[in-house]
């Protein structure tokens, strides 16, 4: 079977986006692709997980250096109009195509010029929820490599195509998902006093967490992106919920500031009678950019590319698990040509020439260790 490019594999990719934790086609894609490639003797694949790959590169006994590209899509209606466009109702609407076409370029490139490093190729599922950075980890796949450092990249419009963005020290956010749930008691609109109206502890809670936020000086954020309340127009809901999440500096300030929610909905149930509840979901560590590795490639990559030092993001991502466990150096890769619509947005569309890109600073960092 023939292999197909790093440009055909982004683009059926593109065509077929799947969810987190239901990769499957991809996996399977990636496995075929890979399998079939010149010298794909030279490699090992491990699936330890039922979805996603670990790709391993080995030519002698000593330290791994890890690459890792996300696989996963969003639930986004994609609205370019591309001869690639998505075939269903989701969309690679955050890069990770161009991210998993980027690794598999990179890996080509390996194996072409017999690099003389270890090296694992992480294929990542569920980078967009419920944490896959921890899931795949705790199969315990990785205990068997001595992983040195690992690395990874986010293509962004936030930047012109070709500029790397990156910090010393916390690059992106911690990211708690949080849902919270406000039970009371419907009622007759006309007879207000009979119920407890769960849109209006809704309504009070929203109003504290703003001025909660006023008074709060750490690197803190609140984003709440999904409100659910009411079934009819004449019925005073006796449910409602937020779905959000909370971001901040570090894993610590995240959880205090979950306390002091906490604290705002037991006033506000005290107040009304409506009882709340916070729900926790995937919680992702803040990504942390070794500062050895940060002072070592600024200089390797500033000489072909332009360099920026972004500071903190408030951009959750899972790479921040394994940035605890290794040595870390993570980058925005910028795509805009002139445009900015923004990653999760339905018409994010990084250009087919970002591959080369990526694949040319991953082997600049591959190169600066030999």
């Amino acid at each position: 079977m023939k292999s197909l490019t790093p440009i055909e594999l982004r683009h059926k990719l593109h065509q077929n986006p799947e969810l987190a934790f239901n990769e499957f086609e991809t996996t399977k894609l990636l496995i075929e692709q890979i399998s079939s490639l010149p010298g794909s003797d030279k490699l090992k694949i491990h699936t330890p997980f039922p979805t996603g790959l670990l790709v391993e590169y080995a030519v002698n006994k000593n330290e791994y250096l890890m690459f890792r590209a996300d696989i996963d899509a969003l639930p986004i209606k994609e609205e370019n109009d591309i001869v690639f466009k998505s075939e269903n109702e989701c969309m690679h609407a955050c890069g990770h195509d161009v991210h998993t076409s980027i690794l598999y370029s990179f890996l080509l490139e390996v194996l072409e010029n017999e690099a003389d490093q270890n090296i694992l190729f992480l294929f990542q599922p569920a980078e967009e929820a419920g944490g896959g950075a921890m899931e795949f980890y705790n199969t315990g796949v990785f205990k068997q490599f001595n992983i040195k450092n690992a690395f990874a990249l986010h293509v962004t419009d936030e930047y012109p195509q070709g500029t790397i963005a990156c910090t010393n020290g916390v690059l992106f956010a911690s990211a708690l998902e949080i849902d919270i749930e406000f039970t009371g008691e419907a009622a007759h609109v006309a007879f207000p006093n009979e119920g407890k109206n769960a849109f209006n502890a809704l309504r009070k809670f929203m109003d504290a967490k703003d001025e909660l936020q006023k008074k709060y000086t750490s690197k803190i954020l609140v984003g709440l992106g999904k409100f659910t309340s009411g079934t009819v127009r004449n019925i005073a809901p006796g449910f409602a919920k937020i779905e959000g999440s909370i971001r901040g500096e570090s894993s610590k300030l995240v959880l205090e500031y979950l306390d002091k929610l906490q604290n705002v909905l037991n006033d506000i149930e005290k107040a009304t009678g409506v009882k709340s509840k916070i729900i926790k979901g995937a919680h992702y560590p803040e990504v942390v950019i070794d500062a050895q590795l940060y002072r070592k490639l600024v200089p390797v990559l500033s000489d072909e590319f332009s360099f920026i030092d972004c500071r903190l993001k408030m951009t959750g991502e899972d790479f921040g698990f394994f940035s605890h466990k290794f040595p870390s150096f993570m980058f925005w890769l910028g795509t805009s040509k002139g445009e900015r619509y923004g990653l999760h947005n339905s018409k994010f569309l990084p250009s087919d020439e970002m591959i080369e890109v990526g694949k040319s600073v991953f082997t600049k960092i591959l190169n600066s260790f030999w």
